[in-house]
């Protein structure tokens, strides 16, 4: 549970746990009881409301198929029935997201506790209702098409849901039975989510011998945050044993890795998904990803080209920084080497310092926002035995609060990583003001909101650092979007080529290594030693690992190149920005990510609109060529 003792951690240079006590005071409290009762109750409340509309029976084994309803329900006024629904939606969403969230807080920070994976489990099983309830609700919806739209147009209650109900008639033709949707649901809590929580298991718990000597032993997440030292010798061996890691952990992960996309598989057969043919094909699962992402296939194929044609300039990056270095190559070791005579470490509370008043120039409402997050204990930085890598951000929407996980070692990019999770924070902060029914927003806008706060910081501190600071900032923001526009479409091109063979058969671990080698090889070619690559990024990253949201990789890359034009905007827009910036926010769970671009005045389907903020990048590497030849000649 948490620990108020170290929840804030605003006052010391310690990274803080967060506390979760206003959220519910624990497992065994009367609140956290009272929820649950009530979600108890909405499990059987919203099924039953939705089988008044009378067509469960007759719509069994057609909803698997693809085909709208035929048989139209007797509903006296549909109207009513259908505001009725979506309170009870809008309700069980509030309860269902706050549970699920809070307990996998606590398991996250500490994934051996037992009880917080049975408190997981028993959440799991009691939305299991829910999607029979959405299967029959959507089925209401496609037998009554007609007056949807009448009750949207005659129904102030109901108008603001017009997206979301036009949305919810397209996944109808997407979804199986009622049934099937009702046992596919179940077996995910001992199928695919099983998977994944066994990779998270197994990567957070395994370390090694780092040191004979003295003992000491290194988790996968201390060694992935050596990478970030500034000694080589120090950043080679944290690789090797990392390695050494991946490879003893291999076999497990690889069957969790197939057991959650051979059931991506077979159920996006089962729900319709065929995938399209064309200049730029989407199999089934990237197909079922574009339409997640509220995305046109047009786009992503501008995005996908734009990144491809950066590749060249990337290279060039690399090699420089390898002349910087004084190395023939850079290795994947070296991708996150600082740069710069003069790097600073930081501590907590000049994180916070730097945060909170980076955030407050660009705007009031978002510098009190990021005060409150690290004043009021919304943040768990510090990285320890059994907490998972990485860092993400949760919505806790009953009491209208969010959390913010990261792994503080006291980088830049720590600091960055804390702006990029409460960006999404204060996306979430946005939105709530919203039914949440209203709130869900795709992967590709969620991007959108951290990789602009993130951008913030990163310029404002830019802007006040000394010139002997410069060049390891500029080469960390390389480094930064390196990562997105490089490695993120080495992911891509991976899932690409799993999905492709995964279909046929299950991949061994020396298969998903092969596939991780040309996927790297593919998009860092000349720029890396291709002798050291990391064949094991499958294994350590957990965006693979979710059965309903495949290809979590090129929403980054949307989001870093629109959140820059955001910033950019901004830039020249002034203060008055934040208001149109907030707006823009606000809509993301009620337009698709095409319309709300063209709203804010750019053309996503169009590879010069990604160009645009990637010459953002190539400038910068231009100049950071620059320095590497000026080094040079200095030796």
């Amino acid at each position: 549970m948490s620990d108020p003792t170290t929840a804030s951690g605003n006052n010391s240079g310690r990274a803080p746990r967060w506390n979760l006590d206003s959220v519910f005071p624990g497992f065994d409290s009367s609140e956290y009881r009272s929820a649950k009762s009530r979600l108890s109750a909405l499990a059987r409340e919203v099924p039953a409301h939705m089988e008044k509309a009378g067509i469960g029976r007759a719509s069994e084994g057609q909803a698997s198929e693809g085909r709208a309803c035929e048989v139209r329900a007797a509903v006296p006024d549909f109207s009513v029935w259908l505001q009725d629904a979506l309170a009870l939606l809008n309700e069980a969403d509030l309860y269902s997201r706050t549970l699920s969230s809070y307990c996998y807080a606590i398991y996250s920070t500490n994934t051996a506790d037992k009880r917080a994976m049975n408190e997981i489990n028993a959440i799991e099983e009691m939305c299991v209702p829910f999607a029979r309830a959405e299967v029959l609700f959507l089925n209401a919806l496609s037998a009554h098409e007609d007056e949807v739209r009448e009750a949207v147009s005659g129904n102030p209650e109901i108008a603001p849901y017009s997206f979301y109900l036009e949305d919810a008639l397209f996944w109808q033709k997407k979804q199986m039975s009622a049934a099937e949707e009702d046992l596919a649901a179940d077996l995910a809590r001992t199928g695919a989510d099983a998977w994944g929580r066994l990779q998270e298991q197994i990567t957070s718990g395994a370390d090694c011998l780092w040191d004979e000597a003295s003992g000491e032993r290194k988790t996968l997440v201390d060694l992935r945050s050596l990478a970030y030292d500034k000694d080589r010798s120090v950043r080679e061996k944290a690789f090797h044993k990392e390695l050494e890691i991946c490879a003893s952990a291999a076999l497990p992960v690889a069957s969790a890795l197939n057991g959650i996309k051979g059931t991506a598989v077979l159920l996006n057969r089962r729900r319709g998904w065929t995938g399209t043919a064309g200049s730029f094909p989407l199999d089934p699962a990237l197909e079922k990803s574009v339409a997640q992402g509220r995305l046109s296939p047009k786009a992503l194929e501008a995005l996908i080209g734009a990144m491809e044609d950066s590749l060249p300039y990337w290279r060039r990056y690399l090699k420089a920084k390898a002349k910087i270095m004084g190395i023939p190559a850079c290795a994947f070791y070296d991708l996150f080497a600082p740069i710069g005579g003069k790097f600073p470490q930081y501590d907590w509370e000049t994180v916070r310092s730097t945060v909170v008043s980076s955030f407050e120039s660009f705007s009031p409402r978002l510098g009190v926002f990021a005060r409150r997050a690290f004043e009021s204990g919304w943040i768990d930085a510090e990285s320890r035995s059994g907490k998972v890598s990485g860092a993400y951000c949760t919505d806790m929407p009953l009491v209208r609060e969010t959390r913010v996980l990261a792994n503080f070692d006291g980088a830049f990019n720590s600091v960055t990583t804390v702006a990029h999770e409460l960006g999404h924070a204060f996306h979430s902060d946005v939105v709530m003001e919203l039914p949440p029914l209203q709130q869900d927003y795709p992967m590709t806008l969620a991007e959108t909101a951290s990789i602009f706060a993130e951008t913030i910081v990163f310029n404002d501190v830019l802007a006040k650092a000394s010139a002997e600071e410069k060049l390891g900032l500029i080469e960390a923001h390389l480094q930064d979007g390196c990562q997105i526009l490089v490695d993120i479409l080495s992911r891509f091109y991976f899932e690409r080529s799993v999905f492709a063979d995964r279909a046929s058969g299950e991949l061994s671990a020396e298969d998903l290594c092969a596939k991780m080698r040309e996927a790297q090889l593919r998009t860092y070619g000349d720029g890396l030693d291709s002798s050291l690559l990391h064949p094991y990024m499958w294994l350590v990253k957990i965006h693979y690992y979710s059965s309903d949201l495949s290809f979590y990789n090129f929403p980054y890359a949307f989001g870093q190149l629109f959140g820059m034009a955001l910033y950019a905007r901004y830039k020249s827009e002034g203060s008055g920005f934040a208001a149109v910036y907030e707006d823009l926010l606000r809509e993301t769970g009620r337009m698709d990510a095409v319309s709300l671009t063209a709203r804010a005045g750019f053309d996503i389907e169009s590879r010069e609109f990604w160009q645009n903020g990637i010459d953002l990048f190539i400038r910068e590497i231009d100049e950071f060529e620059r320095l590497a030849d000026a080094s040079e000649s200095k030796k």
